[in-house]
């Protein structure tokens, strides 16, 4: 789902580092940002607001305030409280730039917070955007386990008891790393990247049936883990049921979609003597070839069905 945050969150998060200095004192800072673009006011102060974009954050830089210092006070008045009235969650002001009291004027009568930064127009742009696409993007939480195999991230999914986090401990004891366990916090970033982590309050522990909570980094060090990974491939473990069809040569493949971006899905039939954490790593493995453009299942299809082609010829040509 869509994340929002307030700009008292903002300023608690980032506000050293962006060099934040409130100029409306006694404005509330709960105004709520949704949208992770930044804009800066340029065709508002021009008078031009049909297309306003509302609910996004607004910079002035050096090009805005030398542009209000050629009209006259009256016209900078009228478009500042112009611009202010409209939905603006909160204004800054770069450079370290004198503010005329006319816009400290509107942002107080509108109750907007406005800031000023010593940070350039573009470093301030190049800093908040990111803030804010990492704090607003898209998540969820999900039941599963997720690991670092080879450098591909597997998301192990399945019923509860079903073996998830015995597999992924197996996993790390064989040098992959572990992410999270349990509770995955999956976050869209961008158009198709899903990235995962562990519960901030869970960091890098996992239950084990019959032995408990486990700390993995204490246990393993601090190789063993990794604070969040893109999620690649979906592995889905279940119980092995002699009436289900299981894909046997890799070439039916299938998606599950998570926040809107669709990832491999693989089911892994579970039964006795089966060593699911080889299979975890070869199906990694396989990740990575495919990737680099070699797909062993459509390879041997292809060479299968040139070899079987004089044959066929032959059949179809047979009228008897």
């Amino acid at each position: 789902m869509g994340q929002s945050l307030t700009i008292q969150e903002l300023v608690e998060a980032r506000g050293d580092s962006f060099a934040l200095e409130l100029l409306t004192p006694g404005v509330t800072l709960d105004r709520v940002c949704s949208d992770p673009d930044v804009a800066s006011p340029g065709l508002a102060l021009a008078g031009f607001v049909e297309r306003f974009p509302s609910g996004r954050m607004q910079v002035f830089g050096e090009t805005e305030m030398t542009y209000l210092g050629t009209l006259a006070v009256e016209t900078c008045r009228e478009r500042v409280r112009t611009f202010f009235s409209l939905d603006v969650p909160a204004a800054f002001v770069t450079k370290g730039q004198d503010v005329p009291e006319y816009i400290l004027d509107a942002a107080l009568a509108h109750r907007v917070p406005l800031f000023r930064t010593t940070l350039t127009t573009q470093d301030f742009f190049q800093r908040l955007k990111p803030y804010l696409q990492f704090a607003l993007a898209p998540s969820r939480y999900m039941h599963g386990s997720l690991a670092d195999v080879y450098g591909v991230g597997l998301l192990f999914v399945g019923a509860s008891g079903i073996g998830k986090s015995e597999c992924v401990l197996d996993l790390v004891e064989r040098g992959h790393r572990l992410v999270a366990d349990d509770l995955v916090h999956v976050s869209r970033r961008g158009r198709d990247i899903l990235i995962g982590k562990g519960h901030e309050n869970q960091h890098h522990h996992m239950e084990i049936r019959g032995i408990g909570i486990i700390d993995v980094r204490a246990l393993f060090g601090i190789r063993a883990i990794r604070q969040q990974k893109r999620i690649e491939v979906i592995v889905e473990l279940e119980e092995w049921d002699d009436r289900a069809h299981y894909d046997r040569t890799g070439l039916d493949s299938h998606e599950t979609e998570i926040l809107g971006v669709s990832l491999p899905h693989v089911t892994v039939p579970l039964n006795p003597g089966k060593n699911i954490t080889v299979v975890a790593e070869v199906l990694a493995m396989n990740h990575l070839l495919r990737y680099s453009g070699i797909d062993s299942a459509e390879l041997f299809h292809t060479a299968l069905q040139r070899r079987m082609a004089p044959v066929t010829k032959y059949l179809e040509e047979d009228y008897e």
